[in-house]
């Protein structure tokens, strides 16, 4: 794996590199090399191979520096970091998060992967990426209380990520109930809240945010053909002189910048403080939709979130409330 890793580094500029100089820069044979070379198909990449030119990366990689995200942090978030990893591969950056202990109030841990071989979504759901082409990072902290009072909790997640990509100039993305994030109609990324707690008292709670950086037409097919959102990237925007694509590890720092923001103000206030922002972004808002939960098939008209972050539908002339927890909700046609 750290060979793979080795190899991924210097492959990353998108330009050709002899098998003799790789061998000799990673210590290893060509036919190690080249062994690597087709591993890397694993992660995603595809690799260009030309007898007496060498291997190289059909598309140059954006890779993230812990260090550089490190010094990128607000001075008051830095404060606030506990332990910041960065990984190669790992099974699930949220998995990593849970199984630590004893996060003092207040600090903060965060893990970010170049590739995720079990990431999830909601409700079990997996989340796929290619090596580098998206941002996976989660975010732990430790709240006061726990249950009922953070509820809410992605909601507010969500506009913290929507406050961060507006304040790195991309626009336009919206927020469908209860954690996808949209960009014209199709999903850019999601977010995923898990919470280790006790009965009463406080509450670890990691908090995953998956976007979609680079376009991936393989990750595209496969999503489309399981019936889900057609899935939108930030790469698409670099047309835009608005909304150019930010660098990874900018990226990442500015979602920790307001994720530390989001906890402080949620613990204080609930989701009131972002309520406003949230349904100004609500990508439902008057829409026909359809509910699916215990009940079976319902049809109606989304009219917004309540105080406590439940989504209320009208149908057949009332308002009903909806929960994250036991339906799924699509745009009707």
């Amino acid at each position: 794996m750290a060979r793979r890793g080795a190899l991924v580094r210097r492959l990353a500029d998108g330009a050709f590199h002899s098998g003799e100089t790789l061998a000799r820069e990673l210590g290893v044979t060509r036919a190690a090399v080249a062994k690597q070379v087709r591993a890397l198909e694993a992660w995603g990449l595809r690799v260009e191979s030309v007898p007496r030119r060498g291997h190289r990366l059909l598309q140059p990689l954006d890779l993230l520096d812990a260090a550089a995200l490190v010094d990128a942090l607000a001075p008051a978030t830095r404060e606030r970091l506990r332990r910041l990893e960065v990984h190669d591969e790992i099974e699930s950056t949220n998995s990593r998060l849970l199984a630590e202990t004893e996060l003092p109030a207040g600090r903060f841990d965060a893990c970010l992967a170049e590739f995720q071989s079990a990431g999830r979504g909601r409700r079990g759901r997996g989340w796929l990426a290619p090596f580098g082409a998206g941002l996976c990072l989660s975010f732990g902290w430790t709240f006061r209380e726990s249950g009922a009072a953070l509820a809410s909790l992605g909601l507010a997640v969500g506009v913290a990520v929507l406050r961060a990509l507006q304040g790195l100039g991309v626009e336009g993305v919206r927020l469908k109930w209860p954690n996808d994030l949209l960009l014209d109609g199709r999903k850019l990324g999601g977010i995923l809240c898990e919470l280790r707690a006790e009965a009463s008292g406080p509450a670890y709670v990691v908090i995953g945010v998956g976007l979609n950086v680079r376009p991936s037409p393989e990750i595209a097919r496969d999503v489309i053909a399981r019936g889900g959102l057609a899935p939108a990237s930030l790469g698409e925007r670099t047309s835009s002189a608005s909304a150019s694509v930010p660098e990874r590890t900018r990226l990442a720092a500015r979602l920790l910048d307001e994720l530390v923001a989001m906890a402080l103000e949620f613990e204080r206030a609930g989701l009131a403080p972002f309520r406003v922002e949230w349904s100004a972004a609500d990508a439902l808002a008057d829409r026909p939709v359809t509910v699916l939960g215990h009940a079976g098939e319902r049809h109606g008209i989304a009219r917004g979130i309540d105080a406590s972050g439940e989504l209320r539908v009208e149908i057949d002339g009332r308002l009903v409330t909806v929960t994250a927890g036991d339906v799924s909700l699509r745009a009707a046609p």
